[in-house]
């Protein structure tokens, strides 16, 4: 309710500021209370509320004056463009996932889950208990909290063979989110403006991390077991390259987990050029009807990168992650880090190791399952039952998308357009290519919290795709 009055205040006192000659004092805090039957407090945030759109100013012990309207000259930042000079590189906009969707539109665009999918009760007592610790007033090591980097190490462990040498914590760099880690690992392996072989399509934000890194990623195609090591081998033949970025785990956006025949196959392409392979475990912890199996488990001569992200699974507030690389290319990758953000909040370290180690943690991740399983069954018969223009290439097994072809010669900006004028957010393809779009896509989410509307917006996408020139 102070709400309410305060936002009325506010429009009360603008339609009198309109009339109000420049420099004139408003009523008192007092007289406005008693006017508005108000309390203080609520007076004082509309005032501020007024000072912040540059309205009034306030002048302590005098009052609050009508301010003279701003000067509405557009400033002159021409001369920045000369100072500027020509970008380092041409960064891509940032991708239609990141998007915030209005309130009332059935959102199928982004790539988080939404809070009710999360251990929000963990996230919560973890953060209070690391801002009541030590950890709130201490540097961490610029490598990360020691236990934070031994748990790291033992998950990952945990799927290494015994024959293979298992991770250790001082292999482990914690790193402040993972799409920062993985400009930190572009620039550590490949030259500036050297290529980065990538999966085509692959994860937009590994084209936006390439672009700030300086380097160049070259499209290797696939099929629907995932990346062709008969392509890779001629890539890394023909270009030169170093370094190949992957999604071996439910990739983002085509939901393809490798066999593991494919991984191995890969491995030993990787292997036998003396090329690094950079694994983006970033749906580790979201399986739906199988397990996770990383690449960097079957590695046994530190060829993998493996990069681990806690950001989907915990919290997008919680920004953690792991790079686990063994030989020099750690210290190239600590170093890199270093220059960049000294070290990563120590705090939001303590959270997240809290979170993993809560025995609640366990029991997070099993019950998540069936959840994801029953969001991606009601989205897929959604879009077989209402949109059957609509191809689901691959029902994933895990992560949190579906990958969508539609009919050849769609226009996807269209189709992305005219679906949110009619309530309905999806993330358009194209965003997901390093180069021209192979086809016609796009990537619909499964973690909306309201699985009602995946009806509706399935019969919108294919009215608006029949409509589609």
């Amino acid at each position: 309710m102070d709400h309410g009055s305060s936002t009325r205040i506010v429009q009360v006192l603008r339609d009198r500021i309109r009339s109000a000659v420049p420099g004139s004092r408003l009523p008192s805090t007092r007289e406005l209370v008693v006017e508005h039957a108000a309390s203080p407090v609520t007076v004082q945030r509309a005032l501020r509320t007024l000072a912040a759109e540059g309205l009034v100013e306030t002048r302590p012990g005098v009052g609050t004056f009508v301010r003279a309207p701003r000067s509405l000259r557009a400033p002159d930042h021409g001369w920045q463009t000369g100072a500027l000079g020509a970008p380092r590189a041409t960064l891509p906009r940032v991708a239609g996932a990141m998007r915030v969707a209005p309130e009332g539109a059935v959102a199928l665009h982004s790539g988080y889950p939404e809070p009710g999918l999360l251990p929000e009760r963990l996230v919560r007592s973890a953060l209070a208990r690391a801002a009541r610790g030590s950890a709130a007033t201490t540097r961490p090591p610029a490598a990360g909290l020691a236990d934070l980097r031994a748990w790291f190490a033992a998950d990952l462990a945990a799927a290494t063979p015994a024959d293979r040498p298992a991770p250790t914590p001082a292999d482990v760099v914690v790193v402040p989110g993972t799409q920062s880690g993985l400009t930190t690992v572009f620039r550590a392996l490949v030259p500036a403006g050297g290529p980065l072989l990538v999966e085509s399509p692959t994860y937009w934000g590994a084209v936006l991390a390439a672009a700030q890194a300086g380097v160049r990623p070259v499209p290797v195609t696939g099929d629907a077991d995932g990346l062709d090591p008969g392509e890779l081998d001629r890539a890394l033949r023909t270009t030169g390259a170093r370094a190949v970025y992957v999604q071996p785990t439910w990739a983002n956006p085509t939901g393809v987990q490798w066999s593991s025949e494919r991984s191995a196959a890969v491995l030993e392409v990787v292997r036998r050029h003396g090329a690094f392979l950079v694994e983006d475990d970033w749906a580790h912890d979201l399986g739906i009807d199988a397990d996770p199996r990383p690449l960097a488990a079957q590695d046994d001569a530190g060829h993998v990168v493996h990069v681990r992200s806690l950001t989907k699974s915990v919290s997008p507030a919680v920004r953690v992650g792991a790079l686990v690389a063994r030989g020099p290319v750690r210290a190239r990758l600590l170093a890199d880090r270093g220059a960049e953000s000294l070290y990563v909040s120590g705090v939001l370290q303590q959270a997240a190791l809290e979170v993993v180690t809560d025995p609640g943690w366990t029991t997070h991740l099993r019950r998540l399952r069936p959840r994801l399983r029953e969001r991606r069954d009601l989205l897929v018969a959604a879009l077989r039952e209402h949109a059957p223009a609509v191809d689901v290439a691959v029902v994933p097994t895990g992560g949190l998308h579906l990958w969508c072809r539609l009919p050849d010669g769609s226009d996807v900006g269209r189709v992305v357009a005219a679906c949110e004028a009619r309530g309905v957010w999806v993330a358009p393809g194209d965003e997901w290519f390093p180069t021209e779009p192979a086809a016609a896509y796009v990537r619909l989410s499964f973690t909306a919290d309201d699985t009602s509307g995946y009806a509706t917006a399935a019969r919108v996408l294919q009215e608006v795709v029949a409509d589609s020139p």
